[in-house]
This record gives structure tokens, sequence and C-alpha cells, in this order.
């Protein structure tokens, strides 16, 4: 027997549209806003920055959006990722609760971040865009957008956040492989990145000023586009195939979630699992509990306001209403550096303002031994961003241990770490420090009690 071909696996097993929660919510979203005239953007505004494919899906109020055929191709080189049970952890939790894990991993820069770079390179590639400027924070999207670049023949420029940059050198080295330019953010080939280091000559670097530096490369070059891994509607719909795809698995299973749980930073990847599950939500067919999981370090969506603030550093980009630390604020370097950014997804932001959506915020030691603990067990060694859903998805199972509860529990295991190991060595010769936000400070605390 042959397998089956690629249309038959799509048709069959891989979603054809993203879906768009913004013709959904419950309540409406309040508009971008200019930095310079503070009146609501039009795509005029965006133009310079992106495609106009990307900036209709933005605004777009069309429940479902076709995946191009384009797309299709090349995300079936990894698509559909598994959803997988995770029996032996159960078994090691002793827990009545069922577990189950999408696995995005598979994918060839080994997390979730190329089902949003994919599909924005090809955007770019169709507009006539030559070259993408980005920034990265562990590297996971640049990895991702500089394969997407290679892909449609597009030159990629990442600026990588500096504490990532030295912690994690073999992120960098893939993008080079890639045929990425990678420069250690805060640098000196911009203005604004001059600038911060003028002010701080020791800086570690941010999502923000990283976003600064890009966003400025993108506005003073002709052929060059910005591009955004996080945060924005339109790359928040792209990562909706996770979510769309285990939905199609767990029916197959004939399970469904009563728990769904992501990591956040920006809000990508919890967006891309959650949202499907939510629509069902909205629509009275389920009763689903969400929840975002972020650093103690950067706990944006349970310390921050819920206001308009700026995207970056420097002020270049749109104002958005999101939960902000404020656009100034420069985390800890912990490990988990994609978790480093000071907002999070306008989308997610409202829907945690709207009770939907529960966050929670875990230290860094706790995280690393759920991770430890899910490797020993499953086999897989996480990324510490994903470690974070991790540490949620045990405590969650331990409850129904405690209660005698059988729910059936789902995160996402958004990437793999196996570039991650120098905190992995960290963690296993007690060199890692939890960081507390409190009072706008950084503060090193003890180590709380693990579980």
């Amino acid at each position: 027997m042959t397998g089956p071909t690629k249309l038959e696996l799509s048709e069959r097993e891989m979603p054809r549209h993203w879906y768009n929660i913004g013709a959904d919510l419950p309540v409406p979203m309040e508009p971008h806003i200019h930095p310079g005239t503070q009146q609501p953007l039009g795509p005029e505004d965006l133009a310079p920055l992106f495609p106009m494919a990307l900036i209709g899906q933005e605004v777009s109020q069309d429940r479902q959006i076709e995946i191009p055929e384009e797309v299709l191709d090349v995300y079936l080189t990894y698509r559909p990722t598994p959803l997988i049970r995770a029996h032996f952890l159960e078994k090691h939790l002793d827990t009545p609760a069922k577990i189950y894990y999408k696995y995005e991993g598979v994918s060839p820069a080994g997390s979730h971040k190329p089902n949003t770079a994919i599909a924005q390179a090809y955007y770019n590639k169709l507009e006539g865009t030559k070259h993408l400027a980005t920034e990265t924070g562990a590297g996971q999207w640049g990895s991702a957008l500089a394969m997407a670049c290679s892909m449609f023949g597009l030159e990629c420029t990442v600026y990588m956040g500096k504490c990532s940059y030295e912690q994690k050198p073999y992120r960098r080295n893939i993008m080079e492989v890639w045929g990425a330019s990678v420069i250690a953010s805060p640098s000196d080939t911009t203005n604004c990145g001059r600038k911060f280091l003028e002010e701080d000559p020791g800086c570690l670097g941010s999502l923000g000023i990283a976003i600064s530096e890009a966003v400025e490369d993108a506005a003073t070059h002709d052929d060059t586009h910005y591009s955004l891994g996080s945060v924005l509607n339109h790359v928040m719909l792209h990562q909706t195939i996770i979510g769309e795809e285990a939905k199609l698995q767990m029916a197959k299973a004939d399970v469904y979630p009563d728990v769904v749980i992501g990591c956040i930073g920006g809000g990508s990847n919890f967006a891309g699992i959650s949202f499907p599950f939510l629509a069902d939500k909205f629509a009275g067919k389920s009763d689903i509990k969400a929840i975002a999981v972020e650093p103690k370090a950067c706990p944006t969506l349970t310390a921050g306001d819920f206001r308009y603030d700026f995207g970056d550093t420097a002020e270049l980009t749109p104002m958005v209403k999101m939960y902000t630390l404020g656009h100034d604020f420069v985390p800890a370097g912990i490990h988990a550096g994609g978790l480093r950014y000071h907002g999070d997804s306008p989308l997610v932001s409202l829907l945690v303002k709207e009770g939907y959506i529960d966050a929670v915020a875990v230290h860094q030691n706790p995280t690393f031994e759920a991770a430890v603990t899910f490797a020993r067990t499953e086999g897989y060694l996480p990324a510490p961003e994903s470690s974070h859903a991790i540490r949620v998805a045990i405590d969650e199972a331990l409850k129904c241990k405690e209660t005698g509860e059988a729910k059936t529990i789902l995160f996402n295991l958004s990437g793999h770490g196996s570039f991650d190991l120098s905190a992995y060595d960290a963690y296993l010769n007690d060199q890692l420090q939890d960081y507390d936000f409190a009072a706008g400070t950084r503060e090193p605390v003890a180590h709380p009690t693990q579980v």
C-alpha cells in the first residue's frame, strides 16, 4: 500500500482555514492608535511595515480565512503535528486526569512559530518585498522567519535580545545557516539601538528594544517590511491552525478538554491552542477553562495595567490596548527569553479582562522542575517557555488527584528545548535564580516551595 498524498493528508487531517476570533468577540476591540496623530490607524498607516493582505487580516471580521495553497504546501512538511496523551506523566502523578499535549516542536524550526512565519513570508513575497526585518527573544521566532524567508527567497535580518544572543548561541547559528543576519540588540546599527546603549552600555536587551530596532530598519529601507512573531491579530489568526487541528484529533479520540493551557509572552501559541476552543464557549457549546501561564519575572497579565501602550521601547509602533508593564520595562534575564515581553496580544488581553481567560504567573525553578519531570516521563525535552504550560498542567492534574475529578487537560508543547541545555544545566546544578516583579523592581527572591 502507498501512503496518502499531500492533498489527501490536507483534506483528511489538516484544516484549510484559520479561525478569526475577531468575528466572535463578546465585546468590541478598541482600535490600534497611530503613535503620532493619536487617531485610529488606517491601512495606509501600516503599509510601510506590512503587506496589504496582512493588514486586511488584522482588521477582518470574517470568521474563517482560507489558507493559501502555497502556504498549505509548506505546512505539510510538518503538519499535522501530533496530539499525544501523556500516559506516563499521568501514571507518575497518580492522577485521574487525562492529559493531552499538542507537540509543535516537530516543525523544522522546532516550535510553533513557522505557522505564521510561512504565511507572512508568502504574503510579503506576493507583494514584492525583498527583505524582512524582525526581532526575536529566545530565537524561536527568528529561526522560524529565517527558515520561511529562505523558502520564499527573501533576505532576513533578526535583532536578537542580547540576553538570549549570549545564552543561546545555537539559536543564532541556525538562523545564520538559513541565511539570516543576526544582530545582538541593542545594537549600534540603528539610531534607537545606539541611544539605548548610550543610556545603558550593559543593557541585556528586551523584545521591546529589539522591536524598535527592527521597525526602524524596515521604515528606513524601501525594499524592507517588518515581520512580528506575536501580539498582532493576524499572528494570532495564523496560529489557530494548532487548535483547529487539535479539535479534529480529539474528536477522533472522542474526547474534549475541560482545561486548555498555554504559556504566554506575546500570546501567539496560547491563542493558537485556545481560540478555536473558546469559539465553542462563546457559542454555548462548552464551559472550557483557558489558562495563560507567564513568568513571575514578567507577569504582564497578572500584574500589568490594561491600557493603551506602545509595542516597542522607542515608541515607534502603534499603540494598542493591552495588559502592559510599561514599554520601557526590561525584564530580568530568565531563560524563557520568548516570554520577556512587556505587553500581550490585544485579543488575549481583552478576553482576560472580560473573564474568558485565566492568567497565572509561575517562577523559573518550579517551571524547570516540571520540565524535568515531563522529560523523564514523556521523553520530550521542552523549551523553557513551553515548560510554563507544563507546570500548570501538572498543577491542574494534582488538583484532580485531590478532588477525584477526571478532567481532560490539553496543553500546547510549543517547542523543544534541545538548544536550551545550558538552562537545564543551570537548573540541575542549582544555579537558577527566581525573580519577582514587585513594585516595578526585579529583585531576586528566595526559591518557592516546590511541588
